[in-house]
């Protein structure tokens, strides 16, 4: 999962993204609406975790324009604005959640993946692509009943291609949600990283189509 946080509290970034990044997500940070405007209309990213006090403009003006604009990604609202009246201006503005600061950033955690899970159509946090499973809110991978152990960025990997299954995912499609935007791939690193996916769970669960990208197959519902 590649979320970017918008937040203007320099230590409470660092300390944000260093805790969502030790439970595995790829997370990209900016202090200003301006640069979150011009990251979300050139990279791609699953969510957004957006504070509404910015220096150069209110959260929620920078939402309401990228709803406008139909940039319809998560976006969570992480503000200490608690009254009734700023948690309707931020859901009005096209927030998908709203949380108080103060937080635990366990729940930053659930209700991230929540909203990711969501928006690929998905209501139960297990994924199932037939004996292939991925508790959301573990991250733990079962293939058969059976536990699987996977490095930090074969499990973004295959996160993302469990999200999105049975649709077929484009190489530059993974490399953008997969990886920083600072530390693009090398043209093979994604074969590699696809290969050794194979070798764990069976080389035809990862299917590739010749110029159009992977996707992965229920084995089960075509035998």
């Amino acid at each position: 999962m590649k979320v970017l946080l918008v937040e203007d509290d320099a230590a409470l970034a660092s300390a944000l993204v260093s805790a969502l990044a030790e439970a595995g997500l790829l997370v990209e940070s900016t202090g200003t609406g301006q640069e979150a405007d011009f990251l979300v209309r050139t990279e791609r990213y699953d969510a957004v975790i957006l504070d509404l006090g910015l220096p150069d403009g209110d959260g929620t003006r920078w939402l309401s324009q990228w709803r406008e604009d139909e940039i319809d990604l998560p976006v969570l609202v992480l503000t200490a604005r608690e009254r009734w009246s700023d948690k309707a201006a931020g859901f009005s503005a096209g927030a998908d959640d709203y949380v108080v600061k103060p937080f635990e950033t366990a729940e930053i955690l659930f209700r991230l993946r929540a909203l990711v899970r969501r928006s690929h159509g998905h209501a139960h946090p297990v994924i199932r692509v037939g004996e292939l499973t991925l508790d959301t809110h573990t991250g733990s991978v079962t293939l058969a009943g059976r536990p699987i152990t996977l490095t930090a960025q074969e499990s973004r990997l295959l996160s993302y291609l469990m999200h999105a299954s049975p649709r077929i995912v484009s190489r530059s499609e993974l490399a953008e949600h997969v990886y920083n935007r600072d530390h693009e791939p090398d043209s093979n690193v994604i074969d590699v990283q696809i290969s050794r996916l194979r070798r764990k769970f069976g080389r035809a669960r990862i299917e590739t189509l010749r110029g159009q990208g992977y996707r992965l197959v229920d084995l089960e519902a075509d035998s």
